[in-house]
């Protein structure tokens, strides 16, 4: 029997593990209703960084004011709601706290079964709104906090194939523009100058010849930091358009083979790039070349810009799997900042 029982499938969705307050009214898993997102950047730009505790309490300000956001933007009436869907892990423990509170006083106020939701999955599904699905398929998850390869034989099963064994590639991109003096966030300044200028610096490719779907960006980033602290202390000038490239290419040369030879040794019908560095237009284009050439009967799949980064609608898309293999939660379900997708 189906967990959606009224006459419209619609689920109100909640994200709050990070920077970004955001609520959705998503319809059947695929149709976005209403996607609001109340973006902290400008508060964060200051520190170059995300401060958690400054995070929690912009959540506070912004979750219920979302949420009637969500609901008129939507024109749709509680009643009307089958559930609500709330991210749970992996993320900043105060955060995640404040969107888990808002998803209980909701639910417990109007009667909803609460649906607990990984990010990282929703990620993944935010593809989900771009076309179907098919499986199996490869997931290439790249974020500020998290770089893996994600196998899925099928829908709500997650297998990790390889995954960063230091820092994340977003993370090394924010890292990567501190050093040039780049206001945060930093990555799409970076993919703009990387455009414009050329790989001569030749930085490492970490692990790139090794047989396993591991990544590594820690010595790319600290190649990165000591070849431009050296120049500083020659007062030798570098051409920051020439080290944006240099450190993209590093970056993106990584990703794309290892990729590549996942999507050729698993068998799968799709490729889905998905989180914050899907949105960087050097993968997006290597990607869509390599995939191309070499991997005619893959289809590649990218959400668009918006749905890249942190949003509800993505929560949404994943809770609607999640309600209908009856993974729901209690009152008692609390915020998991390390969840995995083993424990899913």
């Amino acid at each position: 029997m189906t967990f959606f029982t009224k006459e419209r499938k619609l689920l109100l969705a909640i994200e709050s593990s990070c920077d970004e307050t955001s609520v959705a009214v998503v319809e059947d898993g695929d149709q976005i209703l209403a996607n609001i997102v109340a973006s902290q950047v400008n508060s964060h730009r200051r520190f170059g960084g995300v401060v958690p505790e400054v995070a929690s309490r912009h959540h506070v300000e912004e979750i219920t004011l979302c949420i009637e956001d969500a609901l008129t933007e939507a024109a749709v009436k509680p009643e009307e709601l089958s559930g609500v869907a709330v991210t749970y892990g992996p993320g900043l423990v105060g955060a995640l706290l404040i969107g888990l509170s808002a998803a209980k006083a909701f639910a417990w106020a109007h009667d909803l079964p609460l649906i607990p939701v990984n990010h990282m999955a929703g990620h993944i599904y935010a593809a989900n709104f771009v076309e179907p699905l098919e499986f199996p398929l490869m997931a290439l998850l790249v974020s500020g906090g998290h770089t893996e390869l994600v196998y899925m034989k099928e829908t709500g099963s997650f297998e990790i194939i390889g995954e960063t064994r230091d820092d994340a590639a977003g993370e090394a991109y924010d890292k990567v523009g501190r050093v040039l003096g780049l206001a945060y966030p930093s990555g799409k300044e970076i993919d703009e100058l990387a455009h414009l200028g050329e790989d001569t610096y030749h930085f490492p490719r970490a692990m790139i010849k090794e047989a396993n779907y591991d990544f590594s960006f820690s010595g790319l980033k600290s190649s990165f930091i000591n070849t431009v602290h050296n120049a500083q202390q020659r007062e030798v000038d570098l051409s920051v358009k020439d080290l944006a490239a240099s450190f993209q290419a590093s970056v993106i040369d990584v990703l794309v083979d290892k990729t590549i030879r996942a999507c050729k040794e698993y068998p799968v019908k799709q490729l889905v790039v998905a989180g914050g560095v899907a949105a960087n237009q050097g993968l997006r284009e290597r990607l869509s070349e390599t995939v191309s050439e070499e991997l005619p009967n893959v289809k590649l799949i990218v959400p668009p810009l918006k749905l890249c980064g942190d949003n509800a609608a993505m929560i949404g898309a994943a809770a609607f799997v999640e309600a209908e293999k009856g993974h729901f939660a209690d009152y008692y379900l609390n915020a998991d900042p390390s969840l995995s997708f083993m424990t899913i």
